[in-house]
């Protein structure tokens, strides 16, 4: 008997500093949906302008109840990632979440190719990811910006 199973692999050596982030934001009250709403079209308007190294975007849906969508992202390194992350329309995105996340709870996880994971997460009300079984912290000091958090990952790595 054959097999139709097609099983592929893919090969990573031309993207030694891939980053994959992957990111989400859960309705926490029923004003929630309209700012989980808002985001869509900016974040697909954002994605259609293709921001140097994106290599890659992709939408899902974790729950219907709560509301809970998210998407996964693949840079070319973290530097593009960040510069990004730091420019508009983001950096503004980010700065008024935080005065008011308008009853949403939002979290990103990053997984480095180089090594190191970081992850932060705001308002959730229901725990995700690491923040299930990790020992959670406030994210202060250098746990405060993901470089921080990545570097901080990379020297708590066992070494051979």
């Amino acid at each position: 008997m054959t097999s139709d199973t097609r099983r592929r692999t893919v090969d990573l050596r031309a993207y030694p500093d891939l980053v994959v982030i992957v990111l989400g934001m859960q309705v926490r009250a029923f004003a929630g949906l309209k700012t989980l709403l808002g985001f869509g079209p900016k974040i697909a308007r954002s994605v259609a302008e293709q921001p140097e190294g994106l290599l890659l975007h992709e939408s899902f849906v974790f729950s219907l109840f709560p509301p809970h969508v998210g998407m996964r992202q693949y840079w070319r390194d973290f530097d593009a990632l960040q510069a990004w992350t730091r420019s508009d329309p983001h950096r503004r995105w980010w700065r008024d979440f935080l005065r008011d996340s308008g009853g949403t709870g939002f979290w990103h996880e990053s997984y480095l190719m180089r090594g190191g994971m970081e992850a932060v997460y705001v308002d959730m009300q229901r725990e995700v990811g690491f923040l299930r079984f990790a020992p959670q912290q406030p994210a202060q000091g250098s746990m405060f910006s993901a470089r921080g958090r990545a570097r901080a990952a990379r020297a708590a790595e066992p070494r051979p």
